[in-house]
Protein backbone atom coordinates (compact mmCIF):
# COMPACT_ATOMS: atom_id res chain seq x y z
CA UNK A 1 0.00 0.00 0.00
CA UNK A 2 2.73 2.61 0.80
CA UNK A 3 4.42 1.86 -2.37
CA UNK A 4 1.47 2.54 -4.28
CA UNK A 5 0.27 5.91 -2.88
CA UNK A 6 3.42 6.61 -2.76
CA UNK A 7 5.40 5.54 -5.80
CA UNK A 8 2.08 5.22 -8.38
CA UNK A 9 -0.29 7.61 -7.16
CA UNK A 10 2.66 10.03 -6.08
CA UNK A 11 2.25 11.24 -2.79
CA UNK A 12 4.99 12.89 -1.01
CA UNK A 13 6.31 11.07 2.26
CA UNK A 14 5.50 12.63 5.42
CA UNK A 15 7.00 10.29 7.42
CA UNK A 16 7.93 6.44 7.69
CA UNK A 17 8.32 4.13 10.97
CA UNK A 18 7.77 0.59 12.08
CA UNK A 19 4.02 -0.64 11.15
CA UNK A 20 3.25 3.53 9.90
CA UNK A 21 3.48 5.55 6.76
CA UNK A 22 2.29 8.61 5.82
CA UNK A 23 1.73 11.26 3.08
CA UNK A 24 0.89 14.18 2.11
CA UNK A 25 -2.40 14.16 0.14
CA UNK A 26 -3.25 17.85 -0.54
CA UNK A 27 -4.90 19.53 2.75
CA UNK A 28 -4.97 15.83 4.95
CA UNK A 29 -2.72 13.29 5.68
CA UNK A 30 -3.27 10.12 4.55
CA UNK A 31 -1.66 7.47 7.10
CA UNK A 32 -1.54 4.08 6.70
CA UNK A 33 -0.59 1.60 9.76
CA UNK A 34 -0.51 -2.19 10.15
CA UNK A 35 -3.72 -3.92 11.13
CA UNK A 36 -4.03 -6.39 14.19
CA UNK A 37 -3.32 -10.21 13.11
CA UNK A 38 -5.91 -11.16 13.94
CA UNK A 39 -8.24 -8.37 11.91
CA UNK A 40 -5.80 -9.10 8.67
CA UNK A 41 -6.63 -13.02 9.42
CA UNK A 42 -10.10 -11.77 7.94
CA UNK A 43 -9.37 -10.19 5.15
CA UNK A 44 -8.92 -11.24 1.77
CA UNK A 45 -6.70 -9.74 -0.99
CA UNK A 46 -7.18 -10.95 -4.35
CA UNK A 47 -4.72 -10.00 -7.36
CA UNK A 48 -6.12 -8.27 -9.10
CA UNK A 49 -7.63 -6.38 -6.10
CA UNK A 50 -11.83 -6.82 -5.72
CA UNK A 51 -13.59 -3.86 -4.69
CA UNK A 52 -14.46 -3.89 -1.06
CA UNK A 53 -18.11 -2.58 -1.63
CA UNK A 54 -18.49 -2.68 2.66
CA UNK A 55 -15.85 0.62 2.66
CA UNK A 56 -17.85 3.76 3.83
CA UNK A 57 -14.99 5.59 1.91
CA UNK A 58 -13.76 7.21 -0.71
CA UNK A 59 -10.70 9.02 -1.17
CA UNK A 60 -10.66 11.31 -4.22
CA UNK A 61 -7.27 12.69 -5.85
CA UNK A 62 -7.14 15.68 -8.45
CA UNK A 63 -5.09 15.69 -11.30
CA UNK A 64 -4.59 17.89 -14.19
CA UNK A 65 -5.22 15.36 -16.99
CA UNK A 66 -7.41 12.56 -15.99
CA UNK A 67 -6.67 9.83 -19.15
CA UNK A 68 -2.58 10.76 -18.30
CA UNK A 69 -2.97 9.75 -14.45
CA UNK A 70 -5.18 6.85 -15.58
CA UNK A 71 -2.55 5.34 -17.45
CA UNK A 72 -0.20 5.61 -15.69
CA UNK A 73 -1.59 4.31 -12.55
CA UNK A 74 -2.74 1.13 -14.91
CA UNK A 75 1.19 1.12 -15.89
CA UNK A 76 1.64 0.63 -12.16
CA UNK A 77 -0.78 -2.21 -11.62
CA UNK A 78 -3.55 -0.12 -10.69
CA UNK A 79 -7.30 -1.91 -11.45
CA UNK A 80 -9.00 1.36 -13.37
CA UNK A 81 -12.66 1.17 -14.22
CA UNK A 82 -14.02 2.39 -17.64
CA UNK A 83 -13.99 6.34 -16.70
CA UNK A 84 -17.68 7.85 -16.30
CA UNK A 85 -16.42 10.86 -18.80
CA UNK A 86 -13.14 13.11 -19.18
CA UNK A 87 -13.21 14.56 -15.69
CA UNK A 88 -13.23 11.31 -14.17
CA UNK A 89 -12.40 7.66 -13.43
CA UNK A 90 -12.37 5.40 -10.62
CA UNK A 91 -10.05 2.59 -9.43
CA UNK A 92 -8.87 -0.12 -6.95
CA UNK A 93 -5.98 0.04 -5.00
CA UNK A 94 -3.99 -3.36 -4.22
CA UNK A 95 -6.13 -3.87 -1.30
CA UNK A 96 -9.34 -3.09 -3.06
CA UNK A 97 -10.13 0.05 -1.87
CA UNK A 98 -11.98 1.91 -4.04
CA UNK A 99 -10.51 5.47 -5.11
CA UNK A 100 -11.04 8.14 -7.77
CA UNK A 101 -8.98 10.88 -9.40
CA UNK A 102 -11.22 13.68 -10.78
CA UNK A 103 -9.68 16.81 -13.09
CA UNK A 104 -8.17 19.44 -10.89
CA UNK A 105 -10.20 22.54 -10.71
CA UNK A 106 -9.90 25.75 -8.62
CA UNK A 107 -12.41 25.83 -5.89
CA UNK A 108 -13.56 28.09 -2.80
CA UNK A 109 -13.52 26.89 0.34
CA UNK A 110 -16.61 26.97 2.16
CA UNK A 111 -17.21 28.76 5.19
CA UNK A 112 -17.80 27.09 8.08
Amino acid sequence: MAAFYGDAMALPLVERRPGWVSFDAGGLLLALHAIPTEIAARITITTPPEPRSGNPLKLVFEATDVRATRGALEAAGAVMFEPRDEASCDGLDPEGNVFQIVRAMQRHRATP
